[in-house]
């Protein structure tokens, strides 16, 4: 099935930079007025200036319900209405469940799950009323849990999950509802995490294809298919698929390799936080970059997040 956008008004969060950037110029030049939501707020408006008066940006923060729907309200009038949200907004931290600072483990959950959620109970009515299309960026990390991925990989299943019940509940109303399931994207999030220190340490458990970082123009083309299509899943790169159809497999697998190697044990001291050293930003995660050029990190939540 083929979906023209051309007109229709699409609300990507996390549009700053990475893969909601790169969709949101995707869909616009399909002829979708797209709303960009996220924050780094000079970077979301040089888009927005750059793609012209069809693109809009708004500043909000996915762990805030009301500025969520403060950009889907204001989106809804600048375009008149409201078709397809991509619920892309997400951060990472590197760190174990046991050693981490709670806060980042609590801020990872909030963002890329809750966010998820809020952005959907925001959007879905305008949604609903046209038939439109939902699409939730989850992860491989939704089927392949590896160690010092916990609260990510958890979010990322529970985004799944939240998608699956979704889907199920809107189609008789001719809403459909679709997943996105990523590997490595060359994304900020991507390779700063790569530069850390415990991921060196675990990079020789993952095969090399997978190890490979691919442009965010092979993210863009998934998001570009699921909503021209309106699918129920799509991924990038392909093995993806593959894996997410053997995670039965796949998974316990991984595990028993993790845990016999003796990469493990530095990964894991790799990750443990240091005091009196740099600790990871608090609002964007690895993704703000290295951790030794990142700032101290804060005991007060920041009132605003990027994807």
């Amino acid at each position: 099935m083929s979906w023209d956008v051309a007109g229709r008004t699409v609300l990507i969060t996390g549009a700053a930079r990475g893969i909601g950037a790169a969709a949101a110029q995707r869909l616009h030049d399909r002829g979708a007025n797209v709303a960009l939501v996220g924050l780094e707020p000079e970077k979301l408006h040089a888009l927005a200036d750059r793609l012209g008066p069809r693109a809009a940006a708004f500043e909000a923060d996915v762990t805030d319900a009301a500025a969520v729907q403060r950009a889907v309200d204001d989106t809804v009038a600048r375009f008149g209405a409201l078709d397809v949200a991509v619920a892309n907004a997400g951060l990472h931290f590197i760190g174990s469940v046991v050693d981490a600072p709670i806060e980042q483990l609590e801020r990872e959950i909030d963002v890329n799950l809750l966010g998820v959620l809020r952005t959907v109970r925001a959007a879905a009515p305008h949604v609903i009323a046209r038939q439109g299309y939902l699409l939730n960026v989850a992860s491989l990390a939704a089927a392949s849990h590896a160690p010092l991925m916990g609260a990510y990989a958890a979010s990322k299943a529970g985004v799944e999950a939240l998608t699956d019940a979704l889907r199920q509940e809107l189609r008789p109303g001719g809403t459909r509802v679709g997943c996105a399931y990523f590997g490595f994207i060359d994304t900020d999030l991507v390779r700063s995490s790569m530069h850390h220190a415990s991921s060196q340490a675990m990079e020789g458990l993952m095969p090399g294809f997978v190890r490979r970082h691919v442009s965010v123009d092979v993210a863009a083309d998934a998001i570009e298919r699921a909503v021209v299509g309106r699918r129920a899943r799509v991924w990038a790169p392909r093995y993806v698929g593959g894996a997410l159809r053997l995670r039965g497999l796949v998974q316990p697998l991984a595990e028993q390799r993790a845990m016999r190697s003796r990469r493990l044990p530095a990964a894991l001291e790799a990750a443990a936080p240091a005091p009196g050293l740099a600790a990871q930003d608090l609002t964007l995660g690895i993704a703000a970059g290295p951790i030794d050029e990142q700032p101290l990190l804060t005991t007060t939540t920041p009132s605003e997040d990027r994807a």
